[in-house]
């Protein structure tokens, strides 16, 4: 398809809306337009009218995400409780989500790119300029749909671009408040919010007015994002889940790490794209491990996100819970044994017990996958090498983690494996200047820092003679 042709565009009825599950209880809630495919053509148009004029004052810009950082803090009250609503994690980790949000927009705000002077013994002065993109298309699942979505529209509004946001139809709600906070700050086109059910994102990742595409979310999506994307020749940023593995040496302190171990595998239910999902221990500590982890599943407090005491909530919608529950069931028939959980809570809602499995097949899906739910494996090995081996033969490179006493040697294995992250002793903390990326399956492209703010421009150099 040229860049110039305009992708079909199925119709549906003007005014239709789609209703939005409490995860913690299945039932409706809240409803949000579903929104036409035709109608992307205005936003992305309105976009690219904005782009003209915000591209070209960085002052104004700065100002301008420095108050919707504010906005969103004042915001928090209302947005973190809609959140935990739609998506079912625990009030005080969407107060976490909304602060990171606006973080993040105050990070970028006063972030500019540094031109740059090239040396090198020509009679000419080269001058390295950015410029930004364009219109950008970021979409977001709904595991974090606010902080994944600040990690897309705010590196690119702080170099520029104006952005047409599309949220998950799961968790809609918090996403669409968000951008009515956000729209006292912001020029009008310069964020977008567009909802609704497939085929609407696929039509905008191929959308030619879009120059940009980023999207967080599973293997074949991204690969049919980047697809749609090539004929216009759109840059593409993809973060595509991961399968990281934590391996424990033999000289940790299996009471002094459980905890932490425990949280980096199961909070917010397991749906994290860098959560511990495999964990390596010596096979000596095996069991003592297993044991460690199991306790805190079954002690944990699973529960509606809104109930105080709740620390655990559900998996978000009725297609994982089923895909987890798969899994599972799948290990346990292959000979897997449940220390914890391994069965769905009786009760309403999409609710699964935190389960860690003991004595499971290498190449389970539960091991070779990326299951996405509070189900963690523990393995044995017998050498380090087994265990670094194992812990790279996967499709997916994250992150990963080394956990031991003897820091050096840690470190050490830690420059063995194949991911974009590896932490010693912790998992799945990231800084807001750090980059982020993946290998392998885990994606394309880095976000982060100021990584994520040159991914949203371009370069243009400009040469003069020296000498009039």
């Amino acid at each position: 398809m040229s860049p110039r042709q305009q992708p079909r565009r199925p119709s549906r009825s003007r005014g239709e809306r789609f209703t939005v599950l409490d995860p913690a209880t299945g039932e409706a809630f809240g409803e949000a337009p579903d929104q036409q495919p035709d109608e992307l053509d205005a936003v992305v148009g309105r976009a690219h009218e904005a782009w003209r004029s915000w591209r070209s004052d960085p002052a104004a810009r700065t100002t301008a995400l420095l108050a919707s950082a504010d906005a969103v803090e004042a915001a928090g009250g209302d947005l973190a409780p809609l959140l935990t609503r739609e998506q079912g994690k625990p009030l005080a980790e969407s107060y976490a989500e909304v602060a990171r949000t606006a973080a993040r927009l105050r990070y970028f705000a006063e972030m500019a790119p540094e031109p740059r002077t090239i040396t090198d013994g020509r009679p000419v002065h080269s001058e390295i300029r950015w410029r930004s993109l364009g219109p950008v298309a970021a979409i977001v699942p709904w595991n974090f749909p606010l902080q994944l979505a600040s990690a897309k529209f705010a590196p690119a509004l702080a170099a520029g671009n104006t952005v047409v946001l599309k949220p998950s139809p799961f968790t809609p709600l918090a996403t669409r408040l968000l951008g009515s906070v956000l729209s006292a700050a912001l020029p009008e086109g310069v964020l977008t919010i567009v909802t609704g059910r497939e085929p609407l994102g696929a039509l905008l990742a191929t959308h030619p007015g879009i120059r940009h595409v980023t999207f967080t979310g599973s293997v074949p999506t991204g690969r049919a994002v980047a697809a749609g994307a090539a004929p216009g020749l759109a840059r593409v940023t993809l973060e595509l889940g991961g399968n990281d593995a934590a391996v424990l040496l033999d000289d940790v302190d299996v009471g002094r790490i459980a905890d932490r171990l425990f949280w980096a595998a199961f909070r917010n239910c397991g749906q994290v794209c860098m959560a511990v999902k495999r964990v390596y221990a010596p096979a000596r500590l095996h069991s003592q491990v297993t044991e460690a982890l199991a306790e805190r599943a079954k002690t944990v407090v699973v529960g509606a996100g809104l109930d105080p005491g709740t620390e655990l909530g559900p998996l978000n919608n009725a297609a994982q819970l089923a895909r987890v529950e798969r899994c599972t069931a799948r290990a346990l028939a292959d000979g897997a044994q449940a220390v914890a959980g391994g069965h769905r809570l009786d009760r309403p809602g999409y609710f699964y017990a935190p389960t860690v499995l003991a004595d499971v097949p290498p190449d389970s899906p539960v091991v070779t996958d990326e299951q996405f739910g509070p189900v963690l494996p523990v393995l044995p090995y017998r050498s380090l090498d087994e265990a670094v081996e194992a812990a790279n033969a996967t499709r997916f490179g994250l992150g990963g983690s080394v956990w031991g006493t003897d820091l050096d040697r840690a470190g050490a294995v830690a420059d063995r494996l194949e991911c974009g992250t590896a932490w010693i002793n912790h998992h799945a903390e990231l800084s807001l200047a750090q980059p982020f990326a993946g290998i392998k399956d885990s994606g394309v492209g880095v976000a982060g820092g100021p990584w994520g703010l040159y991914g949203n421009l371009r370069p243009f150099v400009v040469h003069r003679p020296r000498e009039a």
